[in-house]
Protein backbone atom coordinates (compact mmCIF):
# COMPACT_ATOMS: atom_id res chain seq x y z
CA UNK A 1 0.00 0.00 0.00
CA UNK A 2 2.95 2.37 0.31
CA UNK A 3 3.03 2.45 -3.24
CA UNK A 4 -0.22 4.32 -3.33
CA UNK A 5 0.43 6.74 -0.66
CA UNK A 6 0.41 10.58 -1.08
CA UNK A 7 3.69 11.24 -0.39
CA UNK A 8 4.61 8.47 -3.13
CA UNK A 9 2.68 10.36 -5.86
CA UNK A 10 4.13 14.08 -5.23
CA UNK A 11 5.01 15.30 -9.00
CA UNK A 12 8.47 16.39 -9.80
CA UNK A 13 9.47 19.52 -11.00
CA UNK A 14 8.29 20.73 -14.70
CA UNK A 15 5.79 17.57 -14.48
CA UNK A 16 2.70 19.14 -16.71
CA UNK A 17 -0.84 19.37 -14.96
CA UNK A 18 -1.88 18.23 -18.14
CA UNK A 19 -1.62 14.91 -17.83
CA UNK A 20 -4.31 14.40 -14.69
CA UNK A 21 -6.94 15.14 -16.75
CA UNK A 22 -6.61 12.03 -18.43
CA UNK A 23 -5.56 9.55 -15.79
CA UNK A 24 -8.93 10.92 -14.29
CA UNK A 25 -10.42 9.98 -17.33
CA UNK A 26 -9.56 6.59 -17.51
CA UNK A 27 -10.84 6.15 -14.10
CA UNK A 28 -14.48 7.88 -15.32
CA UNK A 29 -14.52 6.46 -18.56
CA UNK A 30 -14.51 3.10 -16.79
CA UNK A 31 -17.26 3.37 -14.33
CA UNK A 32 -19.44 5.41 -16.69
CA UNK A 33 -20.25 2.26 -17.85
CA UNK A 34 -23.33 1.92 -15.35
CA UNK A 35 -25.35 3.91 -17.47
CA UNK A 36 -24.68 1.11 -20.34
CA UNK A 37 -26.77 -1.38 -17.94
CA UNK A 38 -29.50 -2.05 -19.81
CA UNK A 39 -27.42 -4.05 -23.01
CA UNK A 40 -27.23 -6.62 -19.73
CA UNK A 41 -31.19 -6.96 -18.77
CA UNK A 42 -32.78 -8.51 -22.06
CA UNK A 43 -30.06 -11.50 -21.86
CA UNK A 44 -30.52 -11.53 -17.93
CA UNK A 45 -34.36 -11.89 -17.93
CA UNK A 46 -34.02 -14.46 -20.96
CA UNK A 47 -31.19 -16.36 -19.01
CA UNK A 48 -32.13 -16.22 -15.74
CA UNK A 49 -36.09 -15.77 -15.71
CA UNK A 50 -35.77 -12.32 -14.14
CA UNK A 51 -38.65 -9.57 -14.43
CA UNK A 52 -37.84 -5.86 -15.76
CA UNK A 53 -37.92 -4.76 -11.98
CA UNK A 54 -35.48 -7.29 -10.79
CA UNK A 55 -32.75 -7.04 -13.75
CA UNK A 56 -33.03 -3.14 -12.42
CA UNK A 57 -31.86 -4.19 -9.22
CA UNK A 58 -27.99 -4.45 -9.59
CA UNK A 59 -28.18 -0.98 -11.28
CA UNK A 60 -30.33 0.34 -8.27
CA UNK A 61 -27.80 -0.59 -5.76
CA UNK A 62 -24.34 0.44 -7.77
CA UNK A 63 -26.42 3.93 -7.46
CA UNK A 64 -27.32 3.73 -3.99
CA UNK A 65 -23.92 2.12 -2.97
CA UNK A 66 -22.15 4.88 -4.89
CA UNK A 67 -23.56 7.97 -3.11
CA UNK A 68 -22.82 6.32 -0.16
CA UNK A 69 -19.41 5.26 -0.28
CA UNK A 70 -19.11 8.98 -1.97
CA UNK A 71 -20.44 10.17 1.64
CA UNK A 72 -18.64 8.00 4.01
CA UNK A 73 -15.26 7.47 1.92
CA UNK A 74 -14.81 10.76 1.09
CA UNK A 75 -12.53 11.73 3.84
CA UNK A 76 -10.39 8.68 3.45
CA UNK A 77 -10.05 10.11 0.04
CA UNK A 78 -8.54 13.28 1.36
CA UNK A 79 -6.78 11.93 3.24
CA UNK A 80 -4.84 9.16 1.51
CA UNK A 81 -4.46 10.92 -1.96
CA UNK A 82 -5.76 10.19 -5.38
CA UNK A 83 -3.46 7.14 -6.15
CA UNK A 84 -4.89 5.22 -3.27
CA UNK A 85 -8.66 6.27 -3.93
CA UNK A 86 -8.33 5.72 -7.45
CA UNK A 87 -6.53 2.00 -6.87
CA UNK A 88 -9.65 1.23 -4.29
CA UNK A 89 -12.02 1.71 -7.28
CA UNK A 90 -10.45 -0.26 -9.24
CA UNK A 91 -9.80 -3.26 -7.09
CA UNK A 92 -13.95 -2.97 -6.54
CA UNK A 93 -15.11 -2.10 -9.78
CA UNK A 94 -13.39 -4.80 -11.65
CA UNK A 95 -13.91 -7.40 -8.51
CA UNK A 96 -17.51 -6.84 -8.85
CA UNK A 97 -17.48 -7.48 -12.73
CA UNK A 98 -15.67 -10.79 -11.52
CA UNK A 99 -17.87 -12.25 -8.89
CA UNK A 100 -20.82 -10.92 -11.20
CA UNK A 101 -19.55 -13.61 -13.81
CA UNK A 102 -19.43 -16.36 -11.34
CA UNK A 103 -22.87 -15.69 -10.60
CA UNK A 104 -23.86 -15.75 -14.46
CA UNK A 105 -21.61 -18.71 -14.02
CA UNK A 106 -23.56 -20.69 -11.22
CA UNK A 107 -26.80 -19.41 -11.99
CA UNK A 108 -26.76 -17.45 -8.35
CA UNK A 109 -28.33 -13.64 -9.51
CA UNK A 110 -27.45 -12.81 -5.73
CA UNK A 111 -24.11 -12.68 -5.91
CA UNK A 112 -24.90 -10.86 -9.69
CA UNK A 113 -26.50 -8.38 -7.36
CA UNK A 114 -23.80 -8.75 -5.00
CA UNK A 115 -21.57 -7.90 -7.52
CA UNK A 116 -22.10 -5.58 -9.74
CA UNK A 117 -24.27 -3.77 -6.93
CA UNK A 118 -22.73 -3.72 -3.74
CA UNK A 119 -19.15 -4.00 -4.36
CA UNK A 120 -18.93 -2.54 -7.91
CA UNK A 121 -21.18 0.05 -6.50
CA UNK A 122 -18.25 0.81 -3.58
CA UNK A 123 -16.06 1.40 -6.99
CA UNK A 124 -18.40 4.25 -8.46
CA UNK A 125 -18.40 5.53 -5.56
CA UNK A 126 -15.03 5.91 -4.60
CA UNK A 127 -14.08 6.73 -8.56
CA UNK A 128 -16.22 9.22 -8.89
CA UNK A 129 -14.73 11.39 -6.49
CA UNK A 130 -11.06 10.48 -6.46
CA UNK A 131 -9.38 12.76 -8.58
CA UNK A 132 -11.83 15.99 -7.87
CA UNK A 133 -9.60 17.71 -5.26
CA UNK A 134 -6.64 17.08 -7.06
CA UNK A 135 -8.22 18.66 -10.38
CA UNK A 136 -9.29 21.76 -8.55
CA UNK A 137 -5.39 22.02 -6.95
CA UNK A 138 -3.90 21.19 -10.03
CA UNK A 139 -6.10 23.76 -12.29
CA UNK A 140 -7.04 26.83 -9.28
CA UNK A 141 -7.74 29.20 -12.62
CA UNK A 142 -9.69 27.17 -14.07
CA UNK A 143 -11.59 24.57 -12.23
CA UNK A 144 -14.79 23.67 -13.61
CA UNK A 145 -13.60 23.10 -16.76
CA UNK A 146 -10.73 20.82 -15.05
CA UNK A 147 -13.54 18.73 -13.22
CA UNK A 148 -15.66 19.18 -16.59
CA UNK A 149 -13.03 17.24 -18.70
CA UNK A 150 -13.33 14.81 -15.72
CA UNK A 151 -16.61 13.97 -15.03
CA UNK A 152 -17.29 14.06 -18.64
CA UNK A 153 -16.00 10.54 -19.09
CA UNK A 154 -18.54 9.51 -16.93
CA UNK A 155 -21.12 10.60 -19.17
CA UNK A 156 -19.59 9.36 -21.94
CA UNK A 157 -18.48 6.22 -20.55
CA UNK A 158 -21.26 4.19 -21.53
CA UNK A 159 -20.73 4.90 -25.26
CA UNK A 160 -18.27 3.12 -25.16
CA UNK A 161 -19.51 0.38 -23.17
CA UNK A 162 -23.17 -0.23 -24.52
CA UNK A 163 -21.97 -1.73 -27.92
CA UNK A 164 -18.62 -2.75 -26.60
CA UNK A 165 -21.08 -5.16 -24.52
CA UNK A 166 -23.18 -5.43 -27.35
CA UNK A 167 -20.37 -6.82 -29.23
CA UNK A 168 -19.28 -9.34 -26.66
CA UNK A 169 -22.81 -10.57 -26.07
CA UNK A 170 -23.25 -11.44 -29.60
CA UNK A 171 -19.91 -13.36 -29.82
CA UNK A 172 -19.81 -15.12 -26.40
CA UNK A 173 -23.25 -15.81 -26.41
CA UNK A 174 -26.88 -14.07 -24.49
CA UNK A 175 -26.91 -16.80 -22.48
CA UNK A 176 -26.09 -17.45 -18.67
CA UNK A 177 -22.53 -18.50 -19.89
CA UNK A 178 -22.49 -15.86 -22.31
CA UNK A 179 -22.80 -13.26 -19.72
CA UNK A 180 -20.52 -14.69 -17.37
CA UNK A 181 -17.91 -14.69 -20.07
CA UNK A 182 -18.71 -11.18 -20.97
CA UNK A 183 -18.77 -9.74 -17.65
CA UNK A 184 -15.27 -11.88 -16.86
CA UNK A 185 -13.31 -9.94 -20.27
CA UNK A 186 -14.94 -6.63 -19.33
CA UNK A 187 -13.46 -7.47 -15.32
CA UNK A 188 -10.23 -7.39 -16.75
CA UNK A 189 -10.00 -4.94 -19.46
CA UNK A 190 -11.50 -2.78 -17.09
CA UNK A 191 -8.93 -3.03 -14.27
CA UNK A 192 -5.82 -2.67 -16.80
CA UNK A 193 -6.96 0.35 -18.22
CA UNK A 194 -8.08 1.95 -14.71
CA UNK A 195 -4.68 0.98 -14.11
CA UNK A 196 -3.02 3.10 -16.29
CA UNK A 197 -4.61 6.15 -14.36
CA UNK A 198 -3.40 4.79 -11.03
CA UNK A 199 0.00 5.06 -12.18
CA UNK A 200 -0.46 8.36 -14.19
CA UNK A 201 -1.93 10.57 -11.44
CA UNK A 202 0.31 12.81 -9.28
CA UNK A 203 -0.26 15.74 -6.60
CA UNK A 204 1.53 19.11 -6.91
CA UNK A 205 4.55 19.53 -4.58
CA UNK A 206 4.19 22.09 -1.74
CA UNK A 207 6.58 24.51 -3.25
CA UNK A 208 5.29 24.28 -6.78
CA UNK A 209 1.53 24.66 -6.74
CA UNK A 210 0.05 26.97 -9.73
CA UNK A 211 -0.61 30.14 -9.02
CA UNK A 212 -4.55 30.85 -7.85
CA UNK A 213 -5.46 33.39 -10.61
CA UNK A 214 -8.46 33.48 -12.68
CA UNK A 215 -8.62 32.33 -16.40
CA UNK A 216 -7.13 35.24 -18.90
CA UNK A 217 -10.45 37.90 -19.07
CA UNK A 218 -12.43 36.39 -16.35
CA UNK A 219 -13.82 39.70 -14.20
CA UNK A 220 -12.43 38.96 -10.71
CA UNK A 221 -16.16 39.20 -9.65
CA UNK A 222 -16.81 35.87 -11.70
CA UNK A 223 -13.90 34.12 -10.09
CA UNK A 224 -13.77 34.37 -6.34
CA UNK A 225 -10.57 32.78 -5.31
CA UNK A 226 -12.35 31.80 -1.73
CA UNK A 227 -9.45 31.81 1.18
CA UNK A 228 -12.20 29.46 2.97
CA UNK A 229 -10.38 26.24 5.00
CA UNK A 230 -13.98 24.53 5.88
CA UNK A 231 -13.17 20.85 6.80
CA UNK A 232 -16.15 18.40 5.74
CA UNK A 233 -17.66 17.98 9.36
CA UNK A 234 -18.68 21.63 9.72
CA UNK A 235 -19.39 21.74 5.78
CA UNK A 236 -22.37 19.49 7.24
CA UNK A 237 -23.83 22.49 9.61
CA UNK A 238 -23.60 25.06 6.96
CA UNK A 239 -27.00 26.52 4.95
CA UNK A 240 -24.88 26.51 2.17
CA UNK A 241 -24.15 22.97 1.58
CA UNK A 242 -27.91 22.25 2.16
CA UNK A 243 -28.88 24.41 -0.36
CA UNK A 244 -26.35 23.07 -3.36
CA UNK A 245 -27.98 19.61 -1.93
CA UNK A 246 -31.38 20.82 -3.03
CA UNK A 247 -29.96 22.13 -6.08
CA UNK A 248 -28.53 19.07 -7.11
CA UNK A 249 -31.09 17.04 -6.44
CA UNK A 250 -33.49 18.71 -7.98
CA UNK A 251 -31.44 19.33 -10.88
CA UNK A 252 -30.57 15.48 -11.22
CA UNK A 253 -34.50 14.63 -10.78
CA UNK A 254 -35.04 16.38 -13.61
CA UNK A 255 -32.53 14.83 -16.08
CA UNK A 256 -32.81 11.14 -14.48
CA UNK A 257 -36.56 10.75 -14.76
CA UNK A 258 -36.35 11.53 -18.68
CA UNK A 259 -33.08 9.55 -19.13
CA UNK A 260 -34.33 6.41 -17.31
CA UNK A 261 -37.41 5.85 -19.50
CA UNK A 262 -35.99 7.61 -22.50
CA UNK A 263 -37.22 4.72 -25.10
CA UNK A 264 -40.68 3.99 -24.19
CA UNK A 265 -41.36 7.77 -23.57
CA UNK A 266 -40.04 9.19 -26.85
CA UNK A 267 -42.74 5.82 -27.96
CA UNK A 268 -45.63 6.62 -26.34
CA UNK A 269 -45.48 10.60 -27.09
CA UNK A 270 -45.30 10.19 -30.48
CA UNK A 271 -47.41 6.88 -31.11
CA UNK A 272 -50.37 8.35 -32.64
CA UNK A 273 -48.82 10.14 -34.70
CA UNK A 274 -48.66 10.08 -38.44
CA UNK A 275 -45.19 8.62 -37.90
CA UNK A 276 -44.44 6.65 -35.12
CA UNK A 277 -41.25 6.09 -33.34
CA UNK A 278 -39.54 2.67 -34.45
CA UNK A 279 -37.75 0.94 -31.62
CA UNK A 280 -34.48 1.60 -33.71
CA UNK A 281 -35.01 5.28 -33.49
CA UNK A 282 -35.88 4.98 -30.05
CA UNK A 283 -32.79 3.66 -28.93
CA UNK A 284 -30.95 6.30 -31.47
CA UNK A 285 -32.48 8.78 -29.15
CA UNK A 286 -31.52 7.51 -26.24
CA UNK A 287 -27.83 7.40 -27.51
CA UNK A 288 -28.17 11.09 -28.30
CA UNK A 289 -29.04 11.69 -24.94
CA UNK A 290 -26.40 10.10 -23.93
CA UNK A 291 -24.01 12.43 -26.02
CA UNK A 292 -26.34 15.37 -24.89
CA UNK A 293 -24.90 14.13 -21.25
CA UNK A 294 -21.52 14.39 -21.75
CA UNK A 295 -21.29 17.04 -23.68
CA UNK A 296 -23.18 19.21 -21.35
CA UNK A 297 -20.47 18.49 -18.67
CA UNK A 298 -17.35 19.71 -20.31
CA UNK A 299 -19.24 22.58 -21.95
CA UNK A 300 -21.22 23.88 -19.19
CA UNK A 301 -18.64 23.52 -16.35
CA UNK A 302 -16.28 25.00 -18.57
CA UNK A 303 -18.96 27.89 -19.00
CA UNK A 304 -19.34 28.51 -14.88
CA UNK A 305 -15.44 29.53 -15.25
CA UNK A 306 -16.42 32.86 -17.28
CA UNK A 307 -19.75 33.34 -15.77
CA UNK A 308 -19.90 32.04 -12.37
CA UNK A 309 -21.59 28.88 -10.53
CA UNK A 310 -24.56 30.70 -9.10
CA UNK A 311 -25.13 31.86 -12.77
CA UNK A 312 -24.54 28.84 -14.00
CA UNK A 313 -27.32 26.64 -12.32
CA UNK A 314 -29.64 29.88 -12.73
CA UNK A 315 -29.54 28.85 -16.26
CA UNK A 316 -30.01 25.04 -15.47
CA UNK A 317 -33.01 25.30 -12.94
CA UNK A 318 -34.89 28.18 -14.60
CA UNK A 319 -34.32 26.74 -18.04
CA UNK A 320 -34.99 23.70 -17.39
CA UNK A 321 -38.34 24.72 -15.83
CA UNK A 322 -38.90 26.21 -19.18
CA UNK A 323 -38.04 23.78 -21.34
CA UNK A 324 -40.08 21.24 -19.23
CA UNK A 325 -43.02 23.66 -19.78
CA UNK A 326 -42.79 24.06 -23.61
CA UNK A 327 -42.50 19.95 -23.69
CA UNK A 328 -45.64 19.92 -22.15
CA UNK A 329 -47.78 22.42 -23.90
CA UNK A 330 -46.33 21.22 -27.28
CA UNK A 331 -47.21 17.90 -27.03
CA UNK A 332 -47.00 15.57 -29.85
CA UNK A 333 -46.87 18.67 -32.11
CA UNK A 334 -43.40 18.54 -32.83
CA UNK A 335 -40.44 15.83 -32.89
CA UNK A 336 -37.82 17.91 -33.40
CA UNK A 337 -38.90 20.29 -30.57
CA UNK A 338 -39.20 17.03 -27.90
CA UNK A 339 -35.77 15.85 -29.02
CA UNK A 340 -33.96 19.32 -28.87
CA UNK A 341 -35.41 20.60 -25.47
CA UNK A 342 -34.63 16.76 -24.24
CA UNK A 343 -31.44 17.00 -25.00
CA UNK A 344 -30.52 20.12 -23.46
CA UNK A 345 -32.66 19.07 -20.53
CA UNK A 346 -29.62 16.40 -20.87
CA UNK A 347 -27.04 18.62 -20.89
CA UNK A 348 -27.93 20.25 -17.92
CA UNK A 349 -27.98 17.42 -15.99
CA UNK A 350 -24.41 16.55 -16.98
CA UNK A 351 -23.30 19.95 -16.45
CA UNK A 352 -25.06 20.00 -12.70
CA UNK A 353 -22.77 16.68 -11.77
CA UNK A 354 -19.35 18.97 -13.55
CA UNK A 355 -20.02 21.95 -12.21
CA UNK A 356 -20.80 21.05 -8.14
CA UNK A 357 -17.06 20.54 -7.66
CA UNK A 358 -16.50 24.10 -8.42
CA UNK A 359 -18.85 25.16 -6.79
CA UNK A 360 -18.54 23.47 -3.51
CA UNK A 361 -14.56 24.76 -4.09
CA UNK A 362 -15.83 28.61 -4.32
CA UNK A 363 -17.47 28.13 -0.73
CA UNK A 364 -15.32 25.88 1.11
CA UNK A 365 -12.09 26.46 -0.57
CA UNK A 366 -10.28 23.17 -1.43
CA UNK A 367 -9.36 21.88 2.14
CA UNK A 368 -11.13 18.68 2.20
CA UNK A 369 -13.33 19.54 -0.91
CA UNK A 370 -13.44 15.90 -2.49
CA UNK A 371 -14.65 14.91 0.99
CA UNK A 372 -17.64 17.43 0.99
CA UNK A 373 -17.99 16.32 -2.85
CA UNK A 374 -18.77 13.00 -1.31
CA UNK A 375 -21.07 13.96 1.15
CA UNK A 376 -23.11 15.93 -1.44
CA UNK A 377 -23.49 12.80 -4.01
CA UNK A 378 -26.22 11.79 -1.14
CA UNK A 379 -28.30 14.18 -3.44
CA UNK A 380 -27.93 11.64 -6.28
CA UNK A 381 -28.94 8.99 -3.84
CA UNK A 382 -31.82 10.42 -3.38
CA UNK A 383 -32.60 11.62 -7.19
CA UNK A 384 -31.83 8.50 -8.47
CA UNK A 385 -34.71 6.67 -6.85
CA UNK A 386 -37.15 9.84 -6.79
CA UNK A 387 -36.95 10.48 -10.56
CA UNK A 388 -37.75 7.18 -11.98
CA UNK A 389 -40.58 6.67 -9.53
CA UNK A 390 -42.06 10.19 -10.28
CA UNK A 391 -42.26 9.32 -13.88
CA UNK A 392 -42.98 5.35 -13.90
CA UNK A 393 -45.51 6.35 -11.27
CA UNK A 394 -47.73 9.16 -13.39
CA UNK A 395 -47.29 6.53 -16.37
CA UNK A 396 -48.83 4.12 -14.80
CA UNK A 397 -51.68 5.59 -13.09
CA UNK A 398 -52.66 7.27 -16.51
CA UNK A 399 -52.29 4.46 -18.49
CA UNK A 400 -54.63 2.53 -16.01
CA UNK A 401 -57.18 5.62 -16.13
CA UNK A 402 -57.16 4.91 -19.99
CA UNK A 403 -55.17 7.92 -21.05
CA UNK A 404 -52.54 7.50 -23.81
CA UNK A 405 -49.87 9.76 -26.17
CA UNK A 406 -48.25 12.76 -24.18
CA UNK A 407 -51.02 12.25 -21.45
CA UNK A 408 -48.67 9.52 -19.47
CA UNK A 409 -46.12 11.99 -19.26
CA UNK A 410 -47.90 15.71 -18.82
CA UNK A 411 -48.08 15.82 -14.81
CA UNK A 412 -44.41 14.82 -14.09
CA UNK A 413 -43.32 16.86 -16.36
CA UNK A 414 -45.10 20.03 -14.23
CA UNK A 415 -43.93 18.17 -11.16
CA UNK A 416 -40.24 18.29 -12.61
CA UNK A 417 -41.27 21.96 -13.22
CA UNK A 418 -42.25 22.69 -9.65
CA UNK A 419 -38.79 20.52 -8.31
CA UNK A 420 -36.78 22.51 -10.82
CA UNK A 421 -38.22 25.82 -9.07
CA UNK A 422 -37.80 24.28 -5.91
CA UNK A 423 -34.01 24.12 -6.44
CA UNK A 424 -33.60 27.80 -7.86
CA UNK A 425 -34.88 29.55 -5.01
CA UNK A 426 -32.49 26.89 -2.69
CA UNK A 427 -29.52 28.57 -5.45
CA UNK A 428 -30.37 31.81 -4.90
CA UNK A 429 -30.14 31.28 -1.10
CA UNK A 430 -26.49 30.28 -1.15
CA UNK A 431 -23.93 32.69 0.60
CA UNK A 432 -20.41 33.28 1.28
CA UNK A 433 -19.69 30.74 4.24
CA UNK A 434 -19.25 32.66 7.40
CA UNK A 435 -15.91 32.30 9.08
CA UNK A 436 -16.81 30.77 12.32
CA UNK A 437 -17.15 27.62 10.09
CA UNK A 438 -13.58 28.41 9.00
CA UNK A 439 -10.63 25.96 10.32
CA UNK A 440 -7.87 27.86 11.27
CA UNK A 441 -4.85 28.55 9.14
CA UNK A 442 -1.76 25.55 9.34
CA UNK A 443 1.20 26.64 11.43
CA UNK A 444 3.74 28.12 9.29
CA UNK A 445 5.94 25.75 7.25
CA UNK A 446 3.80 22.55 7.77
CA UNK A 447 0.29 21.16 5.78
CA UNK A 448 -2.33 19.79 6.91
CA UNK A 449 -3.72 16.87 4.97
CA UNK A 450 -6.32 17.50 2.97
CA UNK A 451 -5.17 21.03 2.03
CA UNK A 452 -1.51 20.46 1.19
CA UNK A 453 -0.78 17.17 -0.94
CA UNK A 454 2.33 16.42 0.16
CA UNK A 455 2.55 16.33 4.24
CA UNK A 456 5.17 15.28 5.93
CA UNK A 457 4.44 12.13 8.13
CA UNK A 458 3.19 13.78 11.85
CA UNK A 459 3.07 17.22 10.66
CA UNK A 460 1.02 19.24 12.85
CA UNK A 461 -2.91 19.39 12.16
CA UNK A 462 -5.15 22.43 12.80
CA UNK A 463 -7.40 21.64 16.18
CA UNK A 464 -10.62 20.60 15.47
CA UNK A 465 -9.87 19.39 11.13
CA UNK A 466 -11.88 16.18 10.70
CA UNK A 467 -11.01 12.61 10.42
Amino acid sequence: MSALARSRVVAPPGWSRWLVPPAALSIHLAIGQAYAWSVFKPPLESSLQLSGTASALPFQLAIVMLGLSAAFGGTLVERNGPRWAMGVSTVCFSAGFLIAALGAATGQYWLIVLGYGFVGGIGLGIGYISPVSTLIKWFPDRPGMATGIAIMGFGGGALIASPWSTQLLASLGRDASGLARTFLVMGLAYAVFMTVGVLLVRVPADDGMPSARPAAGVPADRAPATTARVSARRALRTPQFWCLWVVLCTNVTAGIGILEKAAPMISDFFAHTAAPVSASAAAGFVGMLSLANMLGRIVWSSASDLIGRKNVYRLYLGAGALLYLLIALAGDASKPLFIGCAMVILSFYGGGFATAPAYLKDLFGTYQVGAIHGRLLTAWSTAGVLGPLIVNAVADDAGAAGHSGPDLYTTSFFIMIGLLVVGFAANELVRPVHPRHHEPPAPAGQSAPGDRPAAAPGAARPKGADQ
